[in-house]
């Protein structure tokens, strides 16, 4: 597999290792090969490494003194926490946006919300709705915030929803109530949105990988 310029080598490795559990080819317990790694990716195993302790932080992966990194226990409810998590940081944000909307801030998620309604491929929507994201928690998201919720975003690889081809139709009202709410200066059901948003993004993920036979009958490892 060539190099992706542009992309950082630890990304690259992290995102490979999200794609095969997402794939069914590692599942709960099964070991890290390092060699496969550096032989599918043509990378040094400085980023691998890397990646591994990026993985183990996020609570993805789990190294054994002197035995290496095993895929963590990945199942329904590991999917369904993290999403649960991932809807509580998110509406952390959301409500300070509310809470504390600039006519700025608005005129962006208004517009980003424009350009999602207008789209006719999933590609473009998903593109805007990390727009729409990423505008909040960069303006509302203090460091810790924002370090903790980028951690999560490894665990749904982009690939995941733009694959998903009735995206639109999920998830854009979710994004309307969340704007309506922070344009009214609400931030109970901003964050409440998000929540909301992340319960139909766990449904939907734990719906496909069980489709894909991903959770299906464990190996010991």
């Amino acid at each position: 597999m060539p190099k992706k310029y542009g992309v950082k080598e630890k990304d690259q490795v992290v995102s490979h290792i999200i794609n095969l559990m997402m794939t069914g080819k590692l599942r709960t317990g099964d070991r890290i090969d390092r060699n496969e790694i550096v032989r599918d990716l043509g990378l040094s195993r400085v980023p691998i490494q890397e990646a591994v302790v990026q993985l183990e932080h996020d609570g993805i992966l789990s190294t054994r003194y002197h035995r290496g990194a095993f895929v963590a226990r990945f199942d329904e409810a590991t999917v369904a926490e993290h999403h649960e998590l991932y809807g509580i940081l998110n509406g952390i944000s959301s409500a300070r946006c509310a809470a504390n909307p600039t006519p700025r801030i608005l005129a962006q998620l208004e517009e980003s919300l424009r350009i999602m309604h207008a789209a006719k491929d999933v590609k473009t929507f998903q593109d805007n709705c990390w727009v729409f994201r990423n505008t909040i928690n960069d303006e509302y998201a203090g460091p810790r915030l924002q370090a903790t919720i980028r951690a999560g975003e490894s665990f749904a690889p982009s690939d995941f929803w733009t694959g998903y081809t009735p995206s639109k139709t999920e998830f854009l009202p979710t994004y309307d109530d969340e704007f309506a709410a922070i344009r009214d200066r609400d931030p109970e059901n901003a964050r409440k949105a998000c929540m909301h948003r992340s319960e139909i993004m766990s449904r939907i993920m734990i719906a496909e990988l069980t489709r894909r036979g991903v959770f299906g009958e464990l190996r010991s490892p």
